[in-house]
């Protein structure tokens, strides 16, 4: 559905996105996933033809987005972190606005109007003025304005930012209900918002492609980082005598806890996160020796993105975070600098 083939956008000697491919398959919902700065918003903005590129190529539904722009454009519709909304028009007079410069006219605009108000969930709020309105339902507006068109593909930057707790579980709902009659790419922040909804994840870190699989698959790359940590009422040289006596366990750090107890982190290099806390916690009890705490924590997609992203420094996020306030505030740049 999406081609991305070696696109590389510069900025004087600054390169924000550098030399990225990547290939979205149709009717999936994709999280596209990067620290501030990583290059996450110019691929976006290039991916929906609101910026150039300077070297490489993005096609849309086989149509290039710079040589036919016309017709890749009416396969995307894109939800920025900031909709675009025009706060003294209501939903209906804002959507018709937004449908007809779509080119879309008369009953079939009409009738697709309704359809996005439905889907939605915008009908009690449809004649109110969009000033007036919640932030929860401003991005309600926003989502209906780009399923306007019945496009392929939907981009929604950031669809959660500034909700509170019940609008951001109403537009998770919303997302995957739109990924099962359209492609979905979701930009997000919170992880746990992109585990829960997206089936394959992207993530982008100094304007490089670092990572693009199921997130259980991504979780699989860092099994060795999983840890069993406890705290024993017990000897040091105790505890090291149960632990070289379980299978699964090889290497182990202690430190003194309070009031004679030790903490104890387990490095597990393969075995059952479970199996291994059992093991642990009858070893102990055959010796009389009581744990006060067993915990254990498995590799989530946290782990990964901190792995692949980590070697960001301060300096390139700023430097990222300037270009991309450029961007948004529509001042051009091209590989000569600004």
């Amino acid at each position: 559905m999406i081609t991305v083939e070696h696109l590389t956008k510069r900025y004087g000697d600054f390169t924000a996105v550098n030399d990225l491919s990547f290939e979205i398959e149709e009717g999936h919902v994709y999280g596209f996933l990067g620290p501030n700065g990583a290059g996450k918003s110019t691929t976006m903005n290039i991916m929906t033809g609101c910026l150039s590129a300077t070297e490489g190529h993005v096609r849309i539904g086989g149509h290039d987005i710079f040589e036919e722009p016309d017709q890749a454009k009416r396969l995307i519709g894109y939800l920025p972190e900031q909709p675009p909304l025009y706060l003294n028009e209501t939903p209906m007079e804002y959507l018709r606005f937004v449908g007809e410069a779509k080119g879309i006219r008369g009953q079939k605009l009409s009738e697709q109007i309704a359809d996005v108000i439905e889907q939605t969930r915008l009908k009690e709020v449809q004649n109110r003025l969009i000033g007036k309105l919640s932030k929860g339902y401003k991005q309600r507006v926003g989502i209906a304005q780009a399923l306007l068109g019945s496009p392929k593909v939907i981009i929604l930057d950031e669809p959660t930012v500034g909700l509170d707790p019940i609008q951001i579980i109403e537009i998770r709902d919303l997302v995957r209900q739109l990924g099962q009659e359209h492609t979905v790419i979701l930009s997000s922040h919170i992880l746990s918002e992109v585990q829960a909804i997206c089936e394959k994840v992207l993530i982008i870190a100094r304007g490089k492609l670092m990572a693009f699989d199921k997130p259980e698959n991504l979780e699989r790359l860092l099994m060795a980082s999983n840890t069993v940590s406890f705290v024993a009422e017990a000897e040091a040289d105790e505890i090291e005598n149960i632990l070289s006596g379980l299978d699964p366990v090889s290497h182990w750090q202690m430190e003194p806890f309070e009031k004679g107890s030790i903490r104890v982190e387990v490095q597990m290099e393969d075995g059952d996160v479970q199996d291994v806390c059992r093991s642990i916690f009858l070893a102990f009890a055959e010796q009389k020796r009581p744990l006060l705490e067993l915990t254990s924590k498995k590799a989530n997609l946290e782990d990964v993105f901190i792995e692949l992203t980590e070697g960001e420094s301060v300096q390139m996020q700023e430097a990222r975070a300037q270009y991309d306030i450029l961007e948004e505030s529509g001042v051009q740049t091209d590989d000569s600098g600004v």
